[in-house]
């Protein structure tokens, strides 16, 4: 393990130095067992932060080609989260997956394989981000439009 491996890690999942640091060392070294680490990490944190209050959001909308439209209302605890970049990512990716996918209900949307990477489904996408952020988030509801 050295500084680049630590480097390299935290671009790739946006953890904490001292975190990367640690699940190199606990995958002595191998940076693909220290990214399973971290994620496993940021999913147990979004877990203990899934009964706090969400007192603010945003309203992301997405238009598709002028034929979908999704408005999607993504909650989280504090009005600071709704203008980090990783919040705003979350909101957008959410919204066109939703135009993609055309999920029944919230339910059925964080049960869907995420579009962009389909080995995660949309709910360990959104604990991911709380991981990494350290705030509740809630997709509280969403509008799907087709023409």
């Amino acid at each position: 393990m050295n500084a680049e491996d630590v480097k390299k890690l935290r671009e790739e999942t946006g953890a904490g130095i001292m975190e990367c640091k640690r699940a190199l060392q606990e995958a002595k070294g191998d940076v693909e067992e220290a990214k399973k680490i971290i994620q496993e990490k940021g999913l147990l944190k979004a877990e203990k932060k899934s009964d706090r209050k969400t007192g603010s959001g945003v309203l992301e909308s997405y238009i598709h080609n002028g034929r979908v439209g999704v408005l999607l209302e993504l909650r989280c605890e504090t009005d600071f989260v709704t203008k980090t970049e990783d919040f705003k990512n979350l909101a957008h990716d959410l919204a066109m997956h939703i135009a993609a996918m055309n999920p029944e209900n919230v339910e059925a949307l964080l049960a869907q394989p995420f579009v962009k990477d389909p080995s995660k489904n949309i709910s360990d996408v959104i604990k991911q981000v709380i991981g990494k952020i350290g705030e509740n988030m809630v997709v509280e509801r969403f509008m799907r439009y087709e023409l």
